[in-house]
């Protein structure tokens, strides 16, 4: 058995937006989560990916990420050439070491934004439904493991932690991040768009509330992981396009962040693969001498949405083509990945890819936890179901007033 056919197997298919096993009234379905952009679809020239399940949408997400976060950390903060004089061209997991430590993380281990991923994953699967940063910080109080940061997190996620356990409220921790502009949130707010499914607004909603747990609410940041979030949250709707995704960030993200992506897109339109590409963008994003100066989000985004479109939403190109563009490797991954999983499930990813990330995650002594994709993002699921049974049961109340 194929890994799609595993998946539809499972029972957990998609007949439009409803779920099997669920009451699907129209006017959630038409108001809430089927909000396309007609005009726009009239002109795509991409397929609609209809036979794909939106469990399988939600593992494709996962994969995506993590997949992509741990093949690019290889060689994450390196420029294209010396990636390029080593490796050739990168396309296969590798151990690597980050931070200095002296740990050689296994191949298939992932990384600092998988690691905030993964707490908001828990949050949600808690909640069985959208959280809070409150809910999110919670989970931070119980949930991280004390020696990660350092190790798989960032230095600065120690001193979050510290904040989290006080009495301050959760939306003033990212107040003291000193790094608001970078994209700490907007690679790793996958789960975001996954629990908002087919309702970008929403997902933009749920940004600017959990991201606050990392940078001010009106920073730069934030506004650009709105981007991922609706980008993921658009297209796991069962009639996405790549056209259709790009014309949700740009009705439902901010018009500063819509200018910068559409410049990338119109300077990278001929580009034929990854090579010509990052080529495109030397001129454009070439930061140095700073903190972090490979990953402020409105490069690191951009660039991923570029990717995006130029594979055409297909997850193992973005794996590869991400990994090989240089600067912020795992970042730029993770959410092209991400977003192309969400577009199009598993069928591109290798299953040797799978399986190596969920046996290095399950000897990782410093992650937060050792649940495998699969387990992720069913659990993401199985939120997602309960949200919808949730909003059904209260249409379904009101509607007969």
């Amino acid at each position: 058995m194929n890994r799609r056919d595993y998946i539809k197997k499972s029972g957990l298919t998609i007949a439009g937006i409803g779920l099997s096993g669920l009451a699907t009234p129209s006017v959630f379905t038409q108001a809430s989560l089927n909000n396309e952009v007609n005009e726009q679809n009239e002109q795509n020239t991409s397929k609609p990916m209809v036979d794909i399940s939106l469990n399988e949408k939600f593992y494709g997400c996962i994969c995506g990420a993590h997949i992509g976060s741990s093949m690019g950390a290889v060689v994450e903060g390196w420029s294209y050439s010396a990636i390029e004089e080593k490796y050739g061209t990168l396309e296969e997991l590798l151990p690597y070491e980050h931070y200095g430590n002296g740990w050689v993380r296994d191949a298939g281990t992932t990384e600092d934004g998988i690691e905030r991923q993964k707490l908001m994953i828990t949050a949600i699967m808690r909640k069985g439904g959208r959280v809070t940063a409150e809910d999110v910080r919670a989970v931070w109080r119980t949930e991280i493991n004390e020696k990660a940061p350092g190790n798989v997190s960032e230095p600065f996620e120690g001193e979050l932690l510290k904040m989290a356990l006080s009495n301050m409220p959760a939306r003033d921790i990212g107040k003291y991040c000193d790094y608001s502009g970078l994209n700490s949130f907007a690679r790793a707010c996958h789960p975001i768009g996954l629990i908002n499914a087919g309702d970008p607004a929403s997902a933009v909603d749920d940004v600017f509330e959990v991201g606050q747990l990392y940078q001010t609410s009106n920073s730069r940041g934030l506004q650009w992981a709105c981007v991922t979030a609706v980008a993921i949250a658009s297209a796991t709707k069962p009639d996405s396009t790549v056209e259709s995704i790009i014309a949700d960030i740009n009705e439902y993200c901010s018009r500063s962040v819509v200018n910068e992506i559409s410049r990338g897109l119109r300077r990278t339109e001929n580009c034929k693969d990854f090579k010509e590409l990052r080529k495109a963008f030397d001129p454009i994003y070439n930061g140095v001498g700073m903190p972090y100066n490979q990953s402020f989000a409105n490069e690191v985004v951009t660039k991923a949405i570029c990717i995006f479109k130029m594979v055409d939403g297909d997850v193992k190109q973005a794996i590869i083509s991400g990994t090989n563009f240089g600067r912020d490797t795992d970042c730029v991954t993770a959410i092209a990945a991400g977003i192309a999983g969400a577009l199009t499930g598993i069928s591109s990813i290798p299953v040797k890819w799978i399986d190596q990330v969920d046996s290095a995650t399950k000897v990782n002594p410093f992650t937060n936890t050792k649940r495998t994709m699969k387990e992720n993002s069913d659990g993401l699921y199985d939120a997602f179901k309960n949200r919808l049974n949730k909003m059904n049961e209260y249409y379904n109340k009101m509607i007969t007033i």
